[in-house]
């Protein structure tokens, strides 16, 4: 795993985030779900980096990561 993303029970009730700091993972990537280049984020959020976005980005791509799907009933 990635050492940029923490889980720490006192941050964030738990989520993972970027380096301990209160940005968790599922917020950036809403944020570039909904749009936001990586710039526009780092322009936004001095205190962010371009490799936290990558690191955001690797730990979702791991997250996905499984055996199979099960079709969910309609």
């Amino acid at each position: 795993m990635n050492p940029r993303i923490t889980i720490d029970p006192a941050v964030c009730h738990g989520k993972p985030c970027i380096r301990g700091l209160r940005y968790p993972v599922e917020t950036v990537l809403e944020w570039l779900a909904g749009g936001m280049s990586v710039e526009e984020i780092l322009a936004d959020y001095e205190d962010l980096e371009r490799e936290d976005i990558l690191a955001v980005l690797e730990f979702a791509a791991r997250m996905t990561h499984v055996k199979r799907l099960d079709r969910l009933a309609a």
